[in-house]
């Protein structure tokens, strides 16, 4: 079933929401309306991904009418070093809507990932576009299966909890949460987003993870993040490794 946007422009009405049945990706639409000042908050949200963006250039599965793939325009004074932390505080704030809404408690996976056990139920990508971030934005929320490929990796909040949840009101909830995040990270800084991921995560400290660095694989425990934002990782050997970029799962 598609959208019902009556209802949610109605609850979030200050907000600007272009939406489309189907599209290649919310994030480059959003891109080009950042290009042309659109106001921060600016919503894009498309009950289909043709080409979903995921990260390290992977794709994201977009099945049509049942999850929830939108891309968030924001105008905060952070500059592009800070994206680290940036992804982090969407985590935290998506991980609070999906809370408030659906009543399902997930966990953060660095950098980008929300997982339900070892599973991933939504994720984020984030980039500076034309002086804003774009926050791109998927979530897992009615699907009943997943392509066998991806099927040991993927989960739903309708099949973690056993009913079905609606994603108008998690897209309502999405938003303002993505913006109290953001406002922790520009008032307090970026040790309370880091504190605040940290307390919410299982991933950050004492968990033996597998690190795909592209050519190799990197094998340890993680050890907490770095003042920057990014994930250290002690291999066998005792030898501490910061993780820039790279696909984190449990070993």
């Amino acid at each position: 079933m598609r959208l019902d946007l009556d209802q949610v422009r109605s609850s979030l009405p200050d907000r600007y929401i272009r939406w489309f049945a189907s599209i290649d990706s919310t994030m480059n639409e959003a891109a080009r309306l950042a290009a042309e000042g659109c106001a921060s908050g600016t919503i894009v949200v498309a009950d289909e991904q043709t080409a979903g963006q995921g990260r390290l250039g992977r794709s994201w599965y977009s099945e049509p009418d049942t999850g929830l793939y939108l891309s968030i325009v924001l105008r905060y004074p952070f500059s592009p070093e800070s994206l680290p932390l940036i992804t982090m505080a969407l985590g935290i704030g998506v991980r609070e809507a999906i809370a408030q809404s659906c009543g399902v408690a997930a966990d953060l996976r660095w950098p980008n990932d929300l997982l339900i056990g070892d599973r991933k139920c939504a994720g984020i990508l984030s980039q500076f576009e034309s002086g804003a971030v774009i926050a791109g934005i998927g979530v897992n929320v009615n699907q009943s299966a997943f392509p066998r490929e991806i099927a040991g990796l993927a989960t739903s909040l309708r099949i973690a909890s056993g009913r079905e949840h609606s994603r108008e009101g998690l897209l309502i909830a999405i938003p303002p949460a993505v913006d109290a995040a953001c406002e922790l990270l520009l008032v307090e800084g970026r040790n309370a987003i880091m504190r605040l991921f940290t307390e919410l995560s299982s991933y950050v400290s004492g968990r033996r993870v597998v690190v795909d660095l592209g050519d190799s694989e990197l094998r340890g425990v993680t050890d907490g993040l770095t003042p920057a934002g990014f994930l250290r990782v002690k291999d066998d050997a005792g030898v501490e490794h910061t993780i820039v970029a790279g696909g984190v799962r449990p070993a």
